[in-house]
């Protein structure tokens, strides 16, 4: 499985995101400042971040070379999402698509998925990729 790095300053979102994946096998670190972040992140195959804290925006919302990248934001910051788009982010996502699909269809497949090359945002109505 995945080592996956989640930046996640919500605590309890982040426990829940992190029972997740753990659940299905992946090395999760759950951090929630970018001093944490950046020493968590040697080594890291994924990086979760939530884009709708403040500090999302310090991380300069850039996506590390070779890391899969998955953002979550309020679905209703669209200027969020576009800046993660524009910034590479592999899968953005609505924070409210996020804790529905995660636990039951993601968390086993999410960090080993075929991101592809560039952001693919999920759509309302439409599933995260599984």
């Amino acid at each position: 499985m995945a080592r996956v790095v989640a930046f996640i300053p919500d605590l309890l979102f982040g426990s829940n995101v992190l029972g997740a994946l753990q659940a299905a096998g992946h090395e999760v670190v759950l951090v929630g400042d970018t001093d944490a972040l950046e020493r968590a992140s040697s080594g890291v195959e994924v990086l979760v971040v939530d884009l709708t804290f403040d500090a999302a925006n310090r991380i300069g919302l850039k996506r590390p070379q070779g890391v899969r990248t998955l953002g979550f934001y309020s679905h209703v910051e669209s200027e969020t999402r576009e800046r993660a788009q524009r910034a590479g982010f592999d899968l953005v996502v609505p924070r409210s698509r996020m804790a529905r699909e995660m636990p039951e269809r993601n968390a086993s497949s999410f960090a080993t998925m075929s991101f592809g090359s560039g952001p693919r945002p999920v759509e309302e109505g439409a599933a995260m990729p599984t």
